[in-house]
């Protein structure tokens, strides 16, 4: 069965970074594109950003572009979410994501950043 597990969540200061992981399993990892979401509480999880099969498209939320990038390692079957310039808004809880709102999630890992 498809398996996503987020790590590499935790506490960082403004303007700090974070690298976030997700391992996949239970699927051909190589051949799906593949999400970052995230929630603030509250009940909207919002899309961060996607890279395709072979990391030849990637796109962001405005919210986060030019600071986050995602990247992918298709031999290890991970996908990753470096975070820069990190800001309080930016606290949330991260998910790993395949297939959009309707399809598969991991069980999210939790950022927060504060002074």
């Amino acid at each position: 069965q498809v398996q996503l597990v987020e790590s590499g969540g935790g506490s960082v200061q403004p303007g700090g970074s974070l690298r976030l992981s997700c391992a996949a399993s239970g699927f051909a990892f190589g051949s799906y594109s593949m999400n970052w979401y995230r929630q603030a509480p509250g009940p909207e999880r919002d899309f961060v950003g996607g890279i395709g099969p072979d990391s030849r498209i990637i796109n962001y939320a405005a919210s986060v572009k030019g600071r986050f990038t995602i990247s992918r390692d298709n031999s290890k079957n991970a996908l990753y979410l470096e975070m820069n310039a990190l800001k309080p808004e930016d606290t949330a809880v991260y998910y790993c994501n395949r297939d959009g709102r309707t399809g598969y999630w991991g069980q999210g890992t939790q950022v927060t950043v504060s002074s």
